[in-house]
């Protein structure tokens, strides 16, 4: 017995290989394609994408031709008026970058605002505007009792002057130094 048939489970036993395996590689882009044809599904997806397909690849052509030719008839105009252009779309050009900055500004101020607002409302846990209603009228009360002392200092002053002259002039008048 040689080593093929030792191998075997059944000595006399014979491997047999179809067709479909020997040439398995040999198929080369055939064995990409599904064996069966398409199905209707694929068949009528195919006829209704072909007409979009080719209508919009069609006015994609139309629409390169027509800048083609506006930019043939454009190009000696923008030489001709280059002088003039050129610094109008410079200004142009600023303007626009000056709105957009402007706008980009106003939405960090705007951000920044709300951040403020948010975070003092959780450091201090009330609104804010209840917060500087009670500071103003906390404020009014102190300049209130402010003016109040400094009227009455403002008057025991007076006062103090009315005696002291009333003094001076029962005692002989006023001396020079």
């Amino acid at each position: 017995m040689d080593r093929t048939d030792r191998d075997r489970l059944h000595p006399r036993q014979i491997q047999v290989h179809s067709d479909q395996q020997a040439h398995r590689y040999d198929a080369g882009a055939k064995s990409l394609l599904p064996r069966n044809g398409p199905s209707t599904g694929q068949v009528l997806a195919i006829l209704t994408l072909l007409p979009v397909g080719g209508s919009l690849l069609g006015l994609a052509g139309i629409t390169l031709v027509g800048s083609l030719l506006g930019l043939a008839v454009a190009t000696p105009l923008f030489v001709i008026f280059s002088p003039i252009l050129l610094p109008a779309a410079i200004l142009i050009a600023g303007t626009v970058a000056a709105f957009l900055t402007s706008g980009a500004f106003g939405l960090t101020g705007l951000s920044s605002l709300s951040w403020v607002f948010n975070s003092f409302r959780q450091a201090t846990g009330q609104e804010p505007l209840d917060y500087a209603k009670r500071r103003v009228q906390e404020g009014t009360m102190y300049v209130g009792e402010k003016t109040k002392q400094v009227g009455e200092t403002i008057k025991s002053k007076a006062q103090e002057g009315e005696g002291g002259a009333q003094a001076g002039a029962v005692g002989g008048g006023a001396t020079k130094a």
